[in-house]
């Protein structure tokens, strides 16, 4: 007697011929460091609530990776949490210039002490993150310390292009950052293994207030930070790396895009040893690596693997890695109906999906992470939170979007290499997409996108020998379908409409 899904199997061949895609084990591509997320904003009130029963949820379905009885993942497993070292806008009150969900404490006081009780909230989900087993940590500032800009505040309310920090304050900016992250470690038992001193400093970025703490900068001053910076952990003989530079639109990474010369072209200005002033390829504790941000290049479509090979392909030229750490949906993602409103659906999660793995497949990113981990009615948080009184309370719910980069963080671990995959049908980014990644343990992992609205047959296999025998996770709008666990298949499946399917090897 013929199973349901021979009879399925057999009703769709009829109709069309199954997708066939098989990973090139010869054919190695980049290695995988970590997926993650930030505590952007968010953190800093619900670290601070009563309910702990909602804080261990939420700590849960961020960064566990145990099963319950039935197999089913608890959480998504990120493997890197960015922690946002603030710049004091928070004590400055409505004299900041800055929204008041947005300010940030810092840990230095006006008199040159440091305050240890601050940023509490935020760093106890560093500890609940590293005791559910995260292995790395990474820092960014939005602005230096309020004590150190030429305007007193943490947002560049002139806009004149460059750097709000005064000229005298560079070695003061460089010692609280080794100080703030010396600090951590000896308070909260939390290495921080990598730390972002600007963020975001191209581009069109708009900071002034009332919005949130940022600050463009030139190239030459971003140069001049980081081997001040470089210069300081050595002094504190910390090993923590200095990531450049955290740049809010590809296009400035490769050019200059709606800024002056002084702020494109950001890899071979600081990796080309032709670029004298402003070259970091020989400063210590500065990896060969870019990291940036993937806001505004995902559409068009075509556009999106594009403008991705082309980084690449730039990377490679100057013996570089790149890192994709932080995206969320902006106005001009108009195929989901822009960032207003939240979604819980596979809408939203299959956009941000398909994301992925144009950044991971096409730009070779060895690392992605999505904007802040939680976050109101905008599609700017994995999960969802509710609360009547100004964040002092409240409760959180999950979605689909979460679950669909679980997807990848949760079965990708650090180390994993992903290969190359070949298919018998063309690239289609409106139907199936498949990566494939093997990890440090030798266990194949790959994660298959239906983007269609059809049930699509579907066969995966090794280029030097039969196909694998996978157990399968599956993320769809299907009820109780959030990395659900729905049995093992060799050789040829269905893969639902709209859903993303995990592929573990067994």
């Amino acid at each position: 007697m013929r199973t349901l899904l021979t009879l399925v199997l057999t009703a769709l061949s009829a109709v069309c011929q199954a997708a066939d895609f098989t990973i090139q084990v010869g054919q190695p591509r980049q290695t995988i460091q970590h997926f993650g997320a930030s505590d952007g904003w968010s953190m800093q009130f619900i670290g601070a609530w009563d309910n702990e029963a909602e804080q261990e949820k939420i700590a849960d379905w961020l960064f566990s990776t145990r099963c319950d009885e039935q197999g089913k993942p608890l959480g998504i497993g990120l493997s890197v949490w960015r922690f946002n070292l603030g710049a004091g806008s928070a004590e400055q009150g409505n004299e900041a210039h800055i929204q008041p969900g947005t300010r940030t404490e810092c840990l230095l006081t006006p008199d040159g002490t440091y305050d240890w009780t601050r940023q509490a909230a935020q760093r106890k989900f560093l500890r609940m993150a590293k005791q559910r087993g995260v292995p790395h940590f990474l820092a960014f500032l939005n602005s230096p310390p309020v004590y150190f800009t030429k305007n007193g505040l943490a947002t560049n309310t002139g806009r004149d292009g460059t750097f709000n920090l005064r000229e005298e304050c560079y070695d003061d900016f460089a010692r609280f950052m080794g100080t703030a992250v010396k600090g951590i470690e000896q308070h909260d038992g939390i290495h921080i293994d990598y730390i972002c001193p600007v963020n975001e400093p191209d581009g069109h970025w708009n900071w002034q207030g009332p919005k949130q703490e940022g600050t463009p900068a030139t190239n030459r001053e971003i140069a001049r930070l980081v081997r001040m910076t470089a210069k300081e952990f050595q002094k504190q003989r910390l090993n923590t790396q200095i990531l450049v530079n955290e740049s809010s639109d590809l296009r400035c990474l490769l050019g200059i895009y709606e800024t002056t010369w002084e702020r494109g072209n950001t890899i071979s200005t600081f990796f080309s040893k032709d670029s004298v002033d402003t070259y970091l390829g020989n400063t210590s504790h500065v990896p060969p690596l870019m990291v940036a941000h993937s806001y505004w290049t995902n559409t068009p479509v075509p556009y999106m693997r594009e403008i991705r090979e082309q980084l690449r392909d730039t990377i490679a030229k100057y013996g570089l890695h790149y890192w994709q750490t932080e995206l969320c949906i902006m106005g001009n993602d108009e195929e989901i109906g822009g960032g207003g409103g939240y979604d819980f659906t596979m809408q939203t999660a299959l956009y941000v999906a398909r994301v992925i793995h144009h950044d991971l497949v096409f730009a070779n990113a060895e690392s992605w992470s999505w904007w802040r981990a939680v976050g109101g009615n905008y599609k700017d948080g994995l999960i969802r939170v509710y609360s009547n009184d100004h964040m002092r309370s409240g409760y959180a719910v999950d979605s689909r979007l979460m679950w669909a980069l679980g997807n990848y963080s949760r079965f990708i671990r650090p180390g994993a290499v992903r290969y190359e995959v070949t298919s018998t049908n063309e690239f289609n980014p409106y139907g199936i997409m498949c990566s494939a990644y093997r990890n440090a343990d030798g266990r194949w992992v790959a994660v298959v996108i239906n983007y269609s609205e059809s049930l699509q047959p579907f066969t995966l296999h090794l280029s030097d020998r039969a196909p694998l025998t996978c157990r399968l996770y599956r993320t769809s709008d299907v009820s109780g379908e959030t990395l659900k666990p729905i049995g093992t298949v060799s050789g040829q499946t269905v893969l639902p409409p709209r859903s993303i399917t995990t592929f573990v090897e067994e």
